[in-house]
This record gives structure tokens, sequence and C-alpha cells, in this order.
């Protein structure tokens, strides 16, 4: 059962990966389009698409590094509740 899940787990993980890009494109062209709309302009949109690009990239990358390293990488213990080492010496 435990595989099944993990397998589960990582096609959720590579799901969302591939998903970030467009709909950072996506809601930054629509943010363009309505600033526009706003200002009575017409290379916002681009704009707006490029910026979305760009910030889907980011995202994605810092998803696949931290995707990449695993729990327990960078110090918590995967739970998500920050009990890991926090870098102070106790």
């Amino acid at each position: 059962m435990s595989g099944m899940m993990g397998a589960w787990i990582q096609a959720e993980k590579m799901v969302q990966i591939a998903l970030v890009l467009p709909c950072a494109a996506f809601i930054g062209w629509a943010i363009g389009v309505g600033l526009d709309h706003l200002f009575h302009q017409s290379w916002i949109s681009i704009a707006g698409v490029i910026f979305g690009v760009i910030a889907g990239l980011v995202g994605v990358v810092r998803m696949a590094i931290g995707y990449g390293s695993g729990p327990g990488a960078d110090g918590n213990d995967g739970t998500g509740s920050g009990a890991g080492d926090s870098g102070t010496p106790q």
C-alpha cells in the first residue's frame, strides 16, 4: 500500500510542476488585459505574459529543487511542523 501511495504522491508532484508555468502565464496575461483596459493601452498584456512566465519558471525551479532534495534534506522532518533543526545551538 505504501508503494502505491508513494507513486500517487510522486505523480501529483509532477502534475503540480507541469501546471505552474501555464497557470502563471495565464494569470499574468489576464491581469495585463485588465490593466490594458483600465489604462487604455495595448502593451501591458504582453508584459503580463512575460512577467507570468518568469514567475512560473522561478516557481517551477524552486519546486523541482525542493522535490529533488526530498524530506529531511533541509533540516525539516518532512511533516511541515517545523520540528527540524532551526540552525541555533541548543
